[in-house]
């Protein structure tokens, strides 16, 4: 039986959406689990395949963070309100606990979990429970501890139930001596974050259950999603959000990073329609497990600029944030998608300008933008 590190439950259920920040100190525990030896041999007796259903019975883990409760919207669309349970260790607000089911979730309590998977028949889990960049180098063990002890669990259970796995990745996936401008699928990833050694080890843990033992897992490398649903968090691209705000409230925007840093970004829209697109695609499809997406890349100059097609008077200027402009400079200036592009048909609808139209008709009516429309 393998030992894994975990969390006590008061402490667990303050973490796994990427909001919080709290110190918590590790505390072994010893985890019902399964051996990888176990997998292959038992996954035949305990699933329920797709092909069975009419359509999948999704959970969505970690999903009260920024994409979780528009996944589960667009995939309660797609295949039925009750086919798509989500998850969180947080209390959901009433317009989300009424929206759809609920139930409480906690990734570093394996048999949960694993009660979880067998009594809803789940046969695709998507894995968005994680600690992002900021709050992981805040407090390195508690990060340690829910993205890659909450991903081994997630990965056995998925390998044992015949589980469609979806884990995003990042740009943070990637380091300094990557190549920037284009960053292709395959190459050099040396992350300096946590967080970013964290999403390579899901990236290659995930795909050598692909090959060991035939777990279809699936992975996108987010950029920086924008989304007017969600308040920035103060993680490097949200910047790209904030800008929105302040514009509307003040007319005037301090950015953090120097105005000629270039960033891949997509709007939450596309993001989410990408990832639904890569868990339908034929796995025949797929020439490989993890893909870059992109839609646009752009420096906060050019932002301002066309956000002041909206707001003319947007007084903009730089106060640059050393620790993230360094985490900026080494993160990809633009993603190469073309393997995305060529198997299964990825294409993004939004630009710029799409974006910026998007983010104000969503953020509400101001005197000065409808003075501009």
């Amino acid at each position: 039986m393998p030992m894994v590190r975990s969390l006590g439950r008061a402490a667990s259920q303050l973490l796994q959406s990427s909001s919080c920040g709290c110190g918590v100190s590790l505390v072994p525990v010893r985890a019902i689990g399964v051996s990888p030896r176990q997998v292959a041999s038992d996954a035949s007796f305990h699933s329920v395949t797709f092909s069975e259903s009419d359509h999948p019975r999704v959970l969505i883990t970690g999903g009260l963070g920024q994409l979780g409760v528009g996944l589960a919207k667009l995939l309660r669309k797609r295949f039925g309100k009750n086919n798509v349970i989500l998850s969180d260790i947080r209390k959901p607000a009433d317009n989300v606990f009424y929206s759809g089911p609920f139930i409480f979730a906690d990734i570093l309590d394996y048999k949960n979990l694993r009660e979880i998977v067998v009594n809803n028949r789940i046969t695709w889990l998507f894995h968005y429970s994680a600690l992002l960049s900021a709050v992981g180098e805040a407090n390195v063990p508690l990060a340690r501890a829910v993205n890659i002890t909450g991903l081994h669990n997630v990965l056995d259970i998925a390998a044992e139930h015949n589980l469609r796995l979806f884990v995003p990745s990042t740009i943070g996936a990637f380091g300094p001596t990557s190549p920037r401008d284009p960053t292709p699928d395959l190459c050099i990833q040396r992350p300096r974050t946590i967080y970013g050694v964290s999403k390579v080890h899901a990236e290659l843990m995930g795909e050598y259950y692909h090959y060991r033992y035939g777990l279809d897992f699936r992975c996108l490398r987010y950029p920086g999603i924008i989304s007017a649903d969600s308040q920035p968090g103060g993680g490097t691209t949200d910047y790209a959000v904030q800008i929105f705000h302040d514009a509307i409230k003040t007319g005037k925007f301090k950015c953090y990073l120097r105005p000629d840093t270039r960033l891949p970004m997509m709007y939450i829209d596309d993001c989410l329609k990408a990832t639904l697109e890569v868990m339908e695609a034929p796995a025949e499809a797929l020439t490989m497990r993890t893909y870059n997406i992109s839609a646009m890349s752009f420096t906060p100059e050019e932002l301002a600029q066309e956000v002041q097609k909206y707001v003319p008077e947007l007084q903009m200027s730089y106060n640059v944030d050393q620790v993230r402009q360094a985490i900026a400079d080494s993160w990809p200036m633009n993603f190469d998608d073309s393997n995305a592009r060529r198997d299964w048909g990825w294409k993004h609808d939004y630009d710029l300008p799409e974006l910026v139209t998007t983010m104000f008709s969503y953020l509400g009516s101001d005197s000065r933008i409808a003075q501009a429309n």
